[in-house]
């Protein structure tokens, strides 16, 4: 695998998908509209399944380029209560029983997305939330939530001002009126389709909502209620420099005319285009911060031994490939590429531990440990060479030799019981 191979890898979006239950079994999703439009405009979505644990594993989900957190259930108010509830418990009951489907709390959900929107931002990764996600962002950062809008902030409205947030029977119709605020990129996506109102009409399915804006934040449109419907970091964007921090309450990708695909407004899809302009400038700005340089100071020895290995590496993925070239292909080509996966100590101990668990008596086995020993100088060149290579080009290759690397466990627990 060349370095040019290694190079046209298209930026990462992290989405953390929601379960369901289905024939008694959880079912983990994505809705489609997310995974079309980061599609679309030209990045990868690596969805996170939510199972009990993943928090712990998020280091293995890199690079991240980008974070995309969407719907859910309420995110469990212990997270962001700095006051007792005024909610009694008789209106707690009603709230669950209203909105069944949406108040179980799903903690490690909670747990993942905001171990997510917290790396976002400790390292500037853009972030989009939408609807669950912008509460997500808003509660990473020390905001607070309205644990039901029609309890909390409906009731004190004056009738003019109340809206419905959640209309069950008419889940992707429902439209209410928001009002965006000057000079905010809500305000720029959408100037083609505003009055002198500054009013539009967006889809809403939330009983829950931002109560005290974090202090880094500002609001960039309001429901009549006052309910703050969007906002971001002013100093956390700018899309073409790869910065993009943002929540939007409602769904953009849904704001689509009955039985169409067609778009309420021309905007509607630009928080997605915008947050992987923002994507793809970071992923540049992380390439350029870790790039291989174009002439490797190596002396002559370092050089020739990469080479060969480099070439290895291109002979065995071809052959991977096309299946068909094995008559054309030696085994001393092979042989560096091969050398170098036995360098792998955590295969090689995951091979040395099977063996003992299976009691097997290999007849090369000392051979075998023998090479492992005398791995020091092949070591010392892999670990050069890896030095040198970005991010995306070490977790290519390692996708890469982790599919050869239990190709060949398989033929090695193959051998070992045709052995026995």
């Amino acid at each position: 695998m060349s370095t040019s191979d290694l190079a046209v890898i298209l930026p990462r979006v992290i989405i953390v998908s929601r379960r369901s239950l289905r024939k008694n079994k959880f079912v983990d999703f994505v809705g489609e509209y997310h995974l079309d439009l980061i599609v679309g405009y030209g990045a990868v979505p690596v969805i996170v399944p939510r199972v009990s644990g993943v928090h712990t594993l998020l280091h293995s989900f890199e690079p991240i380029h980008g974070v995309l957190l969407c719907e859910g259930e309420d995110i469990d108010p212990s997270l962001y209560e700095d006051e007792e509830s005024n909610l009694s418990k008789e209106e707690l009951e009603e709230i669950r029983r209203l909105h069944a489907s949406d108040t179980a709390i799903d903690k490690e959900k909670d747990t993942i997305e905001l171990s997510l929107a917290k790396l976002c931002l400790e390292r500037n990764i853009p972030y989009l939330g939408i609807c669950r996600g912008s509460q997500i962002l808003n509660v990473a950062c020390g905001g607070t939530l309205y644990q039901d809008i029609g309890k909390e902030l409906t009731k004190s409205c004056v009738q003019e001002k109340k809206v419905v947030h959640m209309d069950y029977d008419n889940y992707d119709g429902h439209r209410h009126v928001v009002e965006i605020v000057k000079e905010t990129p809500l305000h720029h996506w959408f100037k083609d389709s505003l009055e002198d109102d500054m009013e539009i009409r967006v889809n809403s399915y939330h009983h829950q909502g931002v109560k005290r804006l974090a202090q880094r934040f500002e609001p960039m449109a309001f429901a009549p209620d006052g309910l703050i419907e969007g906002f971001y970091d002013p100093d956390a964007y700018n899309p073409e420099e790869g910065k993009f921090i943002m929540g939007l309450q409602f769904h953009p990708e849904r704001m689509r005319k009955a039985n169409s695909d067609e778009f309420d407004y021309p905007g509607c899809t630009a928080a997605y285009k915008e947050f992987v302009k923002a994507v793809v400038a970071y992923q540049k700005k992380l390439n350029s911060t870790t790039k291989v340089p174009q002439s490797l100071e190596l002396d002559k020895e370092l050089e020739k031994k990469r080479n060969v290995i480099v070439r290895s590496f291109s002979l065995a993925r071809n052959l991977y490939e096309g299946g068909d070239n094995t008559s054309q292909l030696k085994e001393s080509d092979l042989r560096p590429g091969a050398d170098f996966l036995e360098s792998n100590i955590a295969l090689s101990l995951q091979q040395e531990n099977r063996l003992k668990q299976m009691g097997a008596t290999v007849r090369n086995a000392s051979s075998y440990m023998g090479r492992l020993k005398k791995n020091e100088e092949r070591e010392k060149v892999a670990r050069f060479l890896m030095g040198k290579m970005t991010i995306e080009q070490l977790s290519d290759l390692n996708l890469f030799y982790h599919m050869m690397g239990q190709i060949c466990s398989e033929m090695l627990e193959n051998k070992i019981q045709n052995a026995n």
